[in-house]
This record gives C-alpha cells, structure tokens and sequence, in this order.
C-alpha cells in the first residue's frame, strides 16, 4: 500500500541533504551536495572554482578547522586525512546550492536543485511549527512565574500562622497542684 501524504510530509525524505546550521546561516556542505548531484566533490568544486563570480560570500564559505572539529564531533562529517577529509569543506546557503546547479549544467543537477528546494522549504516549516510551540512556551512559562510570585506571597503571609512561635514554658500558668501553686 502507498503512503498518504502525511505520513510522506511527517517523515523527512532520505535524499535530502542534511542542512547544518554553522555562522547562524543554514547550509549544505559541498561534499553532501555532490553526491546529490552525483559527481566527485573534487569536481563540484573545480566547476564552482571556474565560475567564482557567481558564489559571493552570502553564497559560499569555506569551513575553518574549529567549525571541521565540530562537525566531527556531531558526527556530520568524516575527519581530516587517513581518508577523510583532505580539504577544509565548503558550506553553501540555499542560493549556492541552487547556482551550484545551473554551473552543472546535467539533467540531474536540475533533479537535485529541486529536492534542494524542498529540502529548504520543508526546514522553513519545520522551524515556523516550532517558532509556534516555543512561543506558546514562552507564554506558559510567563503565567508560571508570575503564578510562582503570588503563590510565594501567599506562603509568607500564611507561614507565621502555620508556625506559631515557641510559647514560653516560664510564662504559661500551671495546670493542677504544683508547689507554689496555692
């Protein structure tokens, strides 16, 4: 049996690139890119390279090594050297992935452009739903405080009646026959 179009739009799409959140922009990293577009990263990049003018830096940057170093740390990416990474990557913006394609120039660099666009936009969404719920937090954790502050009040006002002081034992009148009780 096919899937419906919720359980489809509930599940993220498996050949969607990972977006990484790195400099407080969303990308795609130029490794992931290439195996969208089915080409070696070393040629995604060298088409790239021959066509620099079109990637400005709101497009494209290169990674420095702390930034490399996180993302091996999440596991996002392989490590540097003994088969791994031998040059810092580069992470592309929505609109470096989408001119990644046009310098491409194949049929599946057309395909791919589209699931990047789908890739971003389901991300978009993803974040307003959650800009919804967090905002509803917010809310809820506004009242919480300020039901937390009347709620102290209230127990400092009751506390005195809820711990009556010590009585004195000296003061207190003695009940039945006690020396000096006469």
């Amino acid at each position: 049996m096919g899937k419906t179009k919720a359980q489809d739009e509930s599940q993220p799409n498996p050949l969607l690139p990972r977006i990484h959140t790195i400099r407080k922009q969303r990308v795609v990293l130029d490794a992931e890119m290439a195996k969208l577009y089915a080409v070696p990263t070393f040629r995604l990049n060298e088409a790239i390279k021959r066509n620099e003018a079109r990637f400005p830096a709101d497009f494209r940057f290169q990674l420095t090594r702390e930034e490399v170093a996180n993302l091996i740390s999440q596991n996002a990416i392989s490590s540097l050297g003994h088969g791994g990474l031998r040059t810092l990557p580069w992470a592309f913006t929505e609109h470096g992935c989408l001119m990644a394609a046009t310098v491409l120039r194949s049929e599946k660099a057309v395909q791919m452009s589209l699931y990047l666009v789908r890739a971003f936009v389901q991300m978009r969404e993803q974040i307003s739903s959650n800009l919804g719920v967090l905002r509803r937090l917010a809310e809820i954790d506004k009242k919480l405080l300020e039901h937390d502050s009347v709620l102290r009040e209230v127990v400092e006002r009751l506390s005195p009646l809820l711990n009556p002081p010590p009585e004195d034992e000296a003061a207190k009148p003695k009940i039945g026959y006690h020396r000096g009780n006469r």
